[in-house]
């Protein structure tokens, strides 16, 4: 959640699941409305990361068998579903189409993957690792909406006059309340596949609220839906990513990943057997992440009309800091 914050106030994404949330929750920002979004995305996130835990508690074995089925094909095409959804995005199907070509491409960059060969390096060995997601997300978010607001002297955010005013409103709570449970279930269930990512569930739940939308036209310049809906999938995938990793001891993600390691360091076999050998562990990690939804929840929802106060800051003092944010972010 803690990406969301820079996502919104500044057009930073703290981490690749957050790009979308920067497209429109940084547009109502700019509205005076960087609470409102910091405040249903709390929640969207709290209900989703509940209804996740309870997906992965009731039907984990059942899941990770489904999973199984999906072979290179079905994740030939889940990635091609997830790229094409990006050209929804836009206002331009061409533009956005020719940006997922250009992704790929730079996606080439490095060693590959299956065969070990390097590519495109041009005899640079820091390019070996390839160029990285979160580089290009700060480069084109922080550093370009930096650059592209003093070029063009961009008025600065309206600032939410009262504490009250910075939280959402119920009016906020009936436009996003399907988006989340939406976004809470397709998240659930890409998070499930191993591999898939969060990133690709907030790309899909974004077309999705998209083409879902009664005002599609809002999306890009302050839909909350927008915000409500990617928040939700990205913290769904993460409960979803413990299917494969518990039942079948796939690592769903790369967190998961590291959690499969201490796993096998600790004499425990991750499998279907893992429900049945070491329930304690299995019903311990579940709670905990309950309880990590719940202090989420807690901690965010009051701060949210704290961290707007960010915006008060001039601007001249803010794009520096901004810059400094991203060099350190980056390079970190």
């Amino acid at each position: 959640y803690g990406g969301t914050i820079t996502s919104v106030l500044l057009s930073i994404p703290g981490e690749s699941s957050s790009v979308m949330t920067a497209i429109d929750g940084h547009q109502l920002a700019r509205q005076g409305r960087g609470g409102a979004a910091l405040g249903i995305a709390a929640i969207g996130s709290f209900i989703a990361g509940v209804l996740g835990i309870i997906g992965l508690a009731v039907a984990a074995p059942l899941l990770a068998r489904g999973a199984l089925a999906f072979g290179p094909p079905e994740y030939f095409s889940l990635v091609v579903l997830g790229l094409t959804s990006l050209a929804l995005v836009g206002g331009s199907l061409i533009k956005g189409l020719m940006m997922g070509v250009f992704g790929l491409c730079l996606a080439t960059v490095g060693t590959d993957p299956q065969m070990g060969n390097t590519r495109f390096i041009f005899g640079q060995l820091w390019m070996l690792d390839g160029v990285e997601f979160l580089v290009l997300a700060v480069a084109i978010f922080g550093v370009g909406e930096v650059l592209s607001s003093a070029e063009h002297g961009v008025p600065p955010a309206k600032i939410e006059s009262t504490f009250k005013s910075a939280w959402p409103t119920y009016a906020d709570w009936i436009a996003t309340r399907w988006a989340i449970l939406r976004g809470s279930v397709l998240g659930f269930f890409i998070g499930v596949l191993p591999g898939a990512g969060a990133t690709i569930a907030s790309f899909l739940s974004y077309a999705l609220e998209k083409r879902v939308s009664e005002h599609p036209e809002k999306f890009g310049h302050g839909a909350i839906e927008a915000v409500a809906g990617p928040e939700s999938a990205n913290n769904a995938s993460s409960a979803g990513a413990m299917v494969p990793t518990f039942a079948l001891g796939i690592p769903g993600s790369n967190t998961t990943a590291t959690m499969l390691g201490a796993l096998v360091m600790f004499g425990l076999r991750p499998g279907p057997q893992l429900f049945e050998q070491s329930p304690d562990l299995v019903w311990g990690i579940i709670a905990s992440m309950f309880i990590g939804n719940a202090i989420l929840l807690v901690l965010n929802i009051p701060l949210a009309g704290l961290s707007v106060l960010l915006l008060r800051v001039r601007y001249a003092l803010l794009y520096p800091m901004i810059l400094a944010i991203c060099i350190a972010g980056v390079y970190s």
